[in-house]
């Protein structure tokens, strides 16, 4: 049972950093990290020696959050190296408001870095090779399958159960375009048509390319701290309202393939919030298909089930047209998507939003509360999902 956390108990995020690059083959992955670190730190008013607790997943050089804790330089009371895919980030905003409630740390860092592009890595073959320890890989590893096939059936299953069009998915594009077009740093920068969308070569039926995300390196990063510090800092005050965490299971090949781990994570987010969709001014949802945002945006109750692709094609997450806009800078879509892992770019632009410090023509008026949700891992192994609502309260 979720219940709403005290106003004086909620941890609040005072740094956050995008890497401005979205390729580093001069950069080590260890020092896109550091970078990352660096700038949210100073963003926040706080220097590497205020950190006592460090979080980040697997793409840490090693995979081991203890490396990285010796490659920074850190002193900390609390590590965490909690693997979620690429909802980690997403999670670790959760994991860390919890350890600072429970006076583990007072000052958390949280790095993500990668470097897919500079490696050459081709759209949906991030999963193609499961490693044999894993419990799925006898049966699923001699199908070859990829992340980009996976979703092309997801998608091709909504057209058929709703009657969602391929039209209805590029809108999704069509819409974070609208928006990358005011962001210097974003990888897609040119506006993209529905049309565009539907000319692009096809990946996996009905997902065209332009469907998917981009595939670029980088990284970001994003500093929590205790409510009383965050008071301290010259900066506007981000509490955690509320977080949420599933894992939606194979159930042994019976699993709801129109329904996500987001069903869960975000109805246990709002609780903990003690808020309800409508609540919600801005909202950075993982897209690295064009059918996932539909998808989120069903499962968060922002529309009803089956209707997502309707939704989206009448404009509705577009800023300055709908109520709740989505991906303001871009997204995975048109923007960043670093080392193929979405979370800590959407909480990094939900700050933004609610500091005020969006892009001017994306920017939400007076915008309060923001969500953020993000999937990691693949549907049928282990999909995991995350959602954080934040709050600006100063």
């Amino acid at each position: 049972m979720h219940t709403s956390i005290s106003p004086s108990a909620r941890a609040c995020i005072a740094g956050a950093y995008e890497h401005p690059t979205r390729f580093a083959p001069d950069r080590s992955v260890a020092q896109l990290h550091a970078e990352c670190a660096a700038g949210a730190l100073a963003d926040a008013g706080l220097s590497m020696s205020d950190v006592d607790g460090y979080f980040c997943a697997a793409d840490a050089p090693g995979g081991i959050a203890a490396l990285m804790v010796d490659h920074l330089g850190l002193d900390v009371r609390h590590v965490d190296g909690t693997e979620s895919g690429g909802c980690s980030y997403v999670r670790h905003v959760g994991l860390a408001a919890q350890a600072i409630a429970a006076g583990k740390c007072n000052v958390a860092l949280i790095t993500l870095a990668g470097k897919p592009r500079s490696s050459g890595q081709a759209t949906g073959t991030e999963f193609r090779a499961l490693p044999p320890v894993q419990p799925a890989a006898a049966w699923e590893a001699p199908y070859d399958w990829s992340i980009t096939g996976i979703f092309g059936n997801v998608a091709r299953r909504h057209m058929h159960v709703h009657g969602t069009t391929s039209e209805q998915l590029a809108w999704v594009k069509a819409s974070a375009s609208m928006h990358a077009q005011h962001n210097p740093q974003a990888f897609l920068r040119k506006p993209i048509s529905v049309q565009d969308v539907l000319d692009s070569p096809m990946v996996a039926d009905p997902l065209h390319r332009m469907d998917c995300c981009v595939i670029n390196d980088g990284g970001g990063a994003l500093v929590l701290v205790s409510a009383a510090i965050a008071r301290s800092l010259q900066r506007p005050v981000i509490e955690v309202a509320g977080s949420g965490y599933a894992v939606a299971t194979n159930r042994g090949g019976h699993f709801a393939m129109l329904q996500t781990g987001t069903l869960a994570s975000g109805a246990r987010a709002f609780a903990e919030a003690g808020m309800v969709p409508a609540d919600v001014q801005y909202a950075s949802l993982y897209d690295a298909f064009t059918i996932m945002v539909i998808m989120q945006l069903e499962d968060l109750g922002f529309c009803a089930s089956g209707q997502g692709g309707r939704y989206v094609a009448e404009g509705r997450i577009v800023a300055g047209q709908g109520r709740v806009p989505v991906n303001t800078d871009g997204g995975g879509l048109c923007n960043n998507h670093p080392q193929n892992r979405g979370g800590m770019t959407k909480v990094i632009e939900a700050v933004r939003q609610l500091r005020g410090e969006a892009r001017p023509p994306v920017q939400v008026k007076d915008c309060s509360v923001a969500l953020a949700n993000a999937q990691g891992m693949a549907f049928g192994m282990g999909h995991s999902t995350a959602t954080v609502i934040l709050e600006r309260t100063r």
